[in-house]
């Protein structure tokens, strides 16, 4: 396909981090989240209007002239009946499937017997050390956040990887919340308030890769910024299929 000079956006992979807002927003479904990054599929699906401007809180999305394939309708129809199809009926009206969070995915075990004999020799013991651990419940002044190391986690997390009790949450007070499903304002304010309250010694973050997920590590982050405090951050991202990426 011969190309024209035109209006397109471009991404800043610097300023990015993967928090897939800008996603929903186009209603092409010309961006998905790569490693962690907010990408252009293909120039054809990108009409050049920049829905998504706004949607960045980072300013990491703006819009250029260069050479690029004209913007193609008829393959943006193609292109959504295809995400459609692999979304699945349960797919959530206005939410892309490149997010991925919706997306149908076989991950059955191919060996049950075998991991079942793994699973009785391993037998961990629990390690949550308090209740309650759900962000919206948890009080920021409570004794289990004073001077710990804290684990932030996002609510599939715990179920997607195995070993979640001994490789994560042993040692560490644990908070969780879904950024896609609850209210992230109110997450926010709470997030600031316990960094601002408590002496906490590290914060571990853990996600999903689904683009959706990487939202509780802007509000993370964010928090961080707004209560002022220097504490270290590690963050992990577990995949669809249980593993660390």
């Amino acid at each position: 396909m011969e190309k024209i000079f035109r209006k397109i956006i471009a991404i800043d992979e610097g300023k990015c981090d993967g928090c897939g807002l800008c996603i929903p927003s186009c209603a092409e479904g010309a961006l998905q989240i790569v490693d962690g990054k907010a990408r252009l599929v293909k120039d054809i699906y990108c009409d050049g209007l920049g829905n998504c401007l706004g949607e960045c809180p980072q300013g990491a999305i703006e819009i250029i002239e260069r050479e690029a394939e004209p913007f193609d309708e008829a393959a943006v129809e193609k292109h959504l009946e295809r995400l459609s199809t692999e979304a699945g009926p349960e797919a959530e009206e206005g939410c892309s499937a490149c997010c991925g969070s919706n997306m149908i995915r076989d991950l059955k075990p191919q060996n049950r017997e075998v991991q079942a004999v793994a699973a009785a020799a391993f037998a961990p013991e629990a390690e949550l050390s308090h209740w309650p651990i759900q962000l919206h419940l948890v009080n920021p002044q409570a004794r289990f956040l004073q001077g710990v190391d804290l684990l932030i986690a996002a609510d599939c997390v715990p179920f997607a990887y195995a070993d979640f009790h001994r490789r994560f949450l042993a040692g560490r007070s644990l908070i969780i919340g879904c950024p896609k499903l609850d209210d992230v304002k109110a997450y926010y304010q709470k997030l600031v308030q316990i960094f601002k309250l408590n002496n906490i010694k590290s914060i571990t973050l853990v996600h999903m890769e689904v683009g959706c997920c990487f939202g509780i590590s802007k509000l993370v982050k964010s928090a961080i910024t707004e209560a002022a405090v220097d504490i270290p951050l590690k963050e992990f991202i577990v995949g669809v299929d249980g593993n660390l990426k």
